[in-house]
């Protein structure tokens, strides 16, 4: 089978740079590492693939030799460089795939030759998703919630076994691995791979927990609580340390993450600390003016309307939005904007009572010119004769 040309396999140009060919393969050696999916052969292969190309790129000297000749710059068959100074062992690593993780991570990912692979595994950290209304958003609250998680079981205290015995594996003397040298073109490959016997545990249990099936390990719905601060809003979200899912093999849990969503609101609308609402206004009411009594976060509120208001006219009442976050007293604003409500069904005594208005100023209906209230002094914008 043909080998992909090394930047498809890291998924950069030609004309990446060093620390973004670096980070292309970070990001692959964790999505493929066997720690995670033990067992898995497509995953075992495509991390070899990104080593494999990694090793090239990241050397400025064979990523050279591979720009002008690909892969013919190293195949040993083509009269080539015999793998650039591979050294007969995969990219120059005696210990395989562990021992590149463990230079190229600090130790930080994967698992060291001769260390163990039973060791502590941090939990997943956990997201849910809380609704809350704009009020309470706006003024905090308490809300309780149910998250199922992994959690350890207690009939076997996360042992997996009946009596809570665990016995080392024979096979991996403890370490969940077993080394195995694979000859290729390339030299000797030496690799980890997951113990058959344990299945990479390290362990072995007689006596299988019912209640966890041996795994240590069950799920379970859990009632949580979160207390929201005044002024959070969409998106947000609280952490609650340790609430995620259980570790493996005594590591620490995960996080759980509280996510805010509003709910739709039947009045108004939320704009980081700002809240709009829509005012409908009656024909005489914009005209003459009046006070209208508009619904606030904090209850009613008396807004004044001027005589002459025009539809859309925006008026923003300060202070008298969400509060701000982690602030005491900062407040955003109430943006009421106008919407003047025109009849659609008038009876004859009703139209006579407009035909007289329109005769008291401008006879507008008794010509085809519209009124523009750019132009003229009179009430509809045509000057008065």
């Amino acid at each position: 089978m043909d080998k992909r040309d090394y930047y498809e396999v890291l998924g950069v140009s030609k004309n990446a740079s060093a620390d973004e060919i670096k980070k292309a393969y970070r990001q692959l050696a964790k999505k493929y590492h066997p720690d995670l999916h033990p067992g898995d052969k497509e995953c075992e292969e495509k991390l070899k693939e990104a080593n494999e190309a990694y090793e090239v790129l990241s050397d400025p000297d064979k990523k050279a030799k591979y720009d002008q000749f690909g892969h013919a710059a190293f195949d040993q068959t083509a009269g080539g460089a015999g793998y650039g100074g591979f050294s007969g062992d995969f990219g120059g690593f005696s210990g395989g795939f562990e021992d590149l993780f463990s230079s190229f991570f600090g130790g930080g990912f994967g698992t060291r030759r001769g260390a163990s692979r039973n060791q502590p595994v941090r939990g997943d950290d956990l997201k849910i998703y809380v609704d809350l209304t704009i009020e309470e958003a706006a003024f905090g609250c308490t809300r309780e919630f149910t998250v199922t998680r992994n959690v350890k079981c207690d009939q076997c205290d996360g042992t997996g076994s009946k009596s809570r015995t665990r016995t080392s594996c024979k096979t991996c003397n403890g370490t969940g691995t077993q080394r195995r040298v694979t000859n290729t073109l390339l030299g000797q490959m030496v690799r980890e791979m997951p113990c058959e016997t344990c299945s990479g545990n390290g362990y072995t249990i007689s006596d299988p927990c019912g209640a966890c099936a041996g795994k240590g390990i069950v799920r379970k719905a859990i009632k949580e609580t979160a207390d929201f601060p005044k002024g959070i809003n969409e998106g947000q979200s609280l952490k609650k340390s340790g609430k995620g899912n259980a570790g493996i093999n005594g590591g620490a849990n995960g996080d759980l993450y509280v996510s805010v969503r509003l709910k739709k609101h039947p009045v108004f609308t939320r704009e980081g600390n700002d809240i709009f609402q829509s005012i409908f206004l009656t024909y005489p009411q914009a005209v003459i003016g009046t006070t209208v009594k508009i619904k606030g976060l904090d209850g009613d509120i008396d807004l004044k309307i001027p005589e002459g208001t025009q539809n859309g006219k925006k008026f923003r009442v300060t202070g008298k939005g969400v509060p701000v976050l982690n602030s005491k007293n900062m407040r955003g604003d109430m943006v009421c904007e106008v919407n003047i409500v025109i009849p659609t069904r008038l009876n004859e005594a009703q139209k006579d009572i407009l035909r007289k208005f329109d005769e008291a100023t401008d006879n507008i209906l008794k010509t085809d010119e519209p009124a523009d209230p750019k132009k003229g002094s009179g009430l509809f914008g045509r000057k008065k004769k």
